[in-house]
């Protein structure tokens, strides 16, 4: 079930069109997240240059500006897990792209395996090739575009979506509400969750308050007029300790207040838990050097592979996995759960196709049986076969495909159909749930495996050394 976007991109802030098309492009063609590449009228390695040489030529025949407006669009191609291979993505983007652009318009079709659907990112010029026309990007274009992908999937044998819904059902979240419990405490919020934990403990007055906030890892700054600021580790101004600023119940006279009894003594805070670090394989820096990376890369490399392998080390005392043995044993374990929710998800998949083809020939079967009966009854007339022809045709298509989809069981009722339909989509739901829970556990514990197998074979080799001297 292929879902499509579309965007143009025009030019940023303080860079050149050229620069713009640039920097987009390169995201595409990372060769970290490609997969497979394929281009129409450009080579992708040059196609920033190329789309420009086209609207150049366009600004020069037209008089109208190249760089203004979208410089270019970007489909984007997404695949459920597990139906299509890069290349057969990547060949069917090609085909979406052309039929998309009639082959008037340079593109190239990047298709990323990052993630764990694979996904094209199609990039287009808003020139035509021939210069005779920019691409508009017209009312309902999006809707045109999924259909259009659709066809494509459906003609390449793969699903689609029969009615898809809006975002968050209908509803749009803000980036505070998208994080959730996974957005970080602002400077204000962590200066009021270190006052309510310094209350709990009860300082005996202000001066001591004032400690404790320090104790905390909370900067006191002392300012005229005995004006008071909290500077949080990381900030660079401080926010001033008065109510207005932080919020009602945390000014000087609130804090004074519960010192001295008047107030009541505030609950200790509950602090959200920090999402764990995921644990990700480790960058080949060598190999990463000889493909033509520079320093700054390597060092970066080198502060990530520290960072995966701090990781590790910390999912595995999480997991009391303290011998190698467990870890392979836990790992091989791991990987056999998700190849066998993969068997059982497919496995259910193609009885619930079985089943919902069947109703669907079973209610065409009884739609055009009328017909048929007709047909039988005015002695298998041709006059009347030539009337209902198109009818009759159903009915043989619809008989044939119960025929093989019985393999010469008894048709069960319909209601028995419906039931069964509904338990295999519960059974699908419930399998899809523990597929991504095991391939999440898979996917940490294969990396973790690697980060300790790169670190015993650094170990190995260091012994090695050490007794050849």
């Amino acid at each position: 079930m292929a879902t499509t976007y579309l965007k143009s991109h025009k030019r940023a802030e303080k860079r050149t069109a050229l620069q713009s098309l640039k920097d987009r492009f390169d995201y595409g063609l990372n060769p970290e997240k490609l997969g497979a590449v394929s281009s129409y009228l450009c080579d992708p390695a040059t196609a920033h240059a190329e789309f420009m040489l086209v609207k150049n030529q366009y600004q020069g025949e037209t008089d109208r500006r190249a760089g203004h407006g979208a410089l270019c669009y970007q489909i984007r191609q997404a695949f459920p897990p597990g139906e299509v291979t890069a290349e057969e993505a990547n060949r069917i983007g090609y085909e979406t792209a052309m039929r998309w652009t009639k082959g008037k318009y340079q593109f190239f079709v990047c298709t990323h395996i990052d993630k764990e659907h694979i996904h094209n990112h199609i990039y287009y010029n808003s020139t035509a090739y021939d210069r005779s026309r920019k691409f508009r990007n017209f009312i309902g274009s999006s809707f045109a575009l999924r259909r259009l992908s659709d066809r494509v999937c459906l003609e390449h044998d793969l699903s689609v979506i029969a009615n898809p819904k809006l975002h968050s059902k209908g509803r749009y979240l803000h980036y505070g509400q998208w994080l959730g419990e996974n957005q970080k405490l602002s400077q204000k919020e962590q200066i009021r969750f270190a006052i309510d934990a310094a209350l709990t403990e009860r300082p005996v007055d202000f001066a001591d308050f004032l400690r404790r906030m320090e104790t905390a890892g909370i900067q006191v700054k002392h300012g005229r007029g005995g004006v008071i600021s909290f500077l949080v580790p990381g900030q660079q101004r401080a926010a001033r300790f008065r109510a207005s600023t932080l919020g009602d119940g945390y000014g000087p006279e609130d804090v004074q207040a519960v010192i001295d009894g008047k107030a009541p003594t505030r609950t200790a805070p509950v602090r959200r838990a920090p999402t764990p670090r995921r644990v990700n394989l480790l960058i080949d820096i060598q190999e990463r050097m000889r493909q033509g990376k520079g320093p700054a890369y390597e060092r970066w490399a080198k502060v990530y592979n520290l960072k995966q392998m701090a990781a590790a080390l910390q999912y595995l005392k999480e997991h009391q996995l303290f011998e190698y043995d467990d870890l392979a044993a836990k790992t091989d374990a791991a990987t056999e759960l998700f190849h066998t929710l993969a068997g059982d998800i497919q496995q259910t998949e193609v009885e619930l196709s079985r089943v919902s083809d069947l109703m669907a020939a079973v209610v065409q079967y009884a739609k055009t049986r009328p017909a048929f009966d007709g047909y039988k009854a005015a002695k298998y007339s041709r006059k009347y076969l030539a009337e209902h022809e198109a009818v009759l045709a159903d009915y043989r298509a619809a008989k044939a495909t119960m025929a093989e989809l019985l393999g010469g069981e008894k048709l069960p009722k319909m209601d028995v159909l419906k039931e069964k339909r509904r338990q295999l989509a519960a059974r699908k739901k419930a399998l899809y749930l523990e597929y991504h829970k095991a391939q999440q556990d898979m996917r940490e514990l294969v990396a973790v495996k690697g980060s300790v197998d790169h670190l015993r074979g650094l170990t190995d080799n260091q012994r090695n050394k050490e007794q050849a001297r």
